[in-house]
């Protein structure tokens, strides 16, 4: 997929000038995705914090890819996943972009001259009670990253063309809590992609395909416990 089809699914970059006004017209809009997708059973927390995250698009000669981090192995929470760049909400974020964006240069060092605010994913709930924007953004090279060492142990890129591949995502479940979750993944390489950030993936791909994304187009086979 080329930038310029990328560009075409997005509304434009009207959500990078936002205003206070807009911002509640924007949220009753959005629809609500998340880890109980795929799980009906286990309904999301009553009480949610909210939170975002970039997900940076580069436009790189050989074709777009997808920003990710490796939290590392000493985080209270998360330790060792792959995610994308963001974190909570702050009383002095006027936005979601914004909270994305001093996230994004909080965590791995990219400046926010060098993002073009596309527009937004749905919103994403996780079991964990946070409420999670995500706001893509496309990422212009050249840029210098500076990740947080305490944070982040690795930042790598992901060519789009895998996110969209038709094996993508699978489908695996685990034992949590005595219970059988499912969640959707992405592997790539050595690297395993899952959990929330998954499920925003294929979000993306279901915007980037202008259509749904129902259990017939998962490209794996429903596997069991997961490493």
């Amino acid at each position: 997929m080329t930038l310029d089809e990328v560009r075409r699914r997005f509304p434009g970059s009207a959500a990078a000038s936002l205003h206070v006004a807009d911002e509640a017209e924007l949220t009753a809009a959005a629809k609500i995705r998340g880890d109980h997708d795929l799980n009906p059973s286990s309904a999301p927390p009553d009480s949610l914090r909210e939170a975002a995250v970039l997900v940076p698009l580069v436009d790189r000669p050989e074709g777009v890819t997808v920003i990710f981090t490796q939290r590392t192995a000493t985080l209270s929470a998360h330790a060792g996943q792959i995610s994308f760049p963001g974190g909570r909400r702050e009383p002095e974020d006027a936005s979601p972009e914004e909270t994305a964006l001093r996230e994004t240069l909080e965590e791995i060092g990219l400046a926010r001259g060098s993002v073009e605010i596309l527009g937004r994913l749905d919103t994403y709930v996780t079991s964990t009670g946070f409420q999670v924007t995500p706001v893509v953004g496309l990422v212009h090279p050249p840029f210098e990253l500076r990740p947080d060492p305490t944070e982040v142990a690795e930042v790598f890129e992901v060519p789009l063309a895998v996110i969209l591949d038709p094996a993508n995502p699978q489908r695996h479940s685990r034992e949590f809590k005595g219970r059988e979750r499912f969640f959707y993944a992405f592997p790539y390489q050595q690297r395993y992609i899952w959990g929330a950030t998954a499920g925003m993936l294929v979000n993306l791909r279901d915007v980037l395909s202008a259509g749904p994304l129902g259990d017939e187009s998962l490209g794996g086979e429903p596997v069991g416990d997961t490493p």
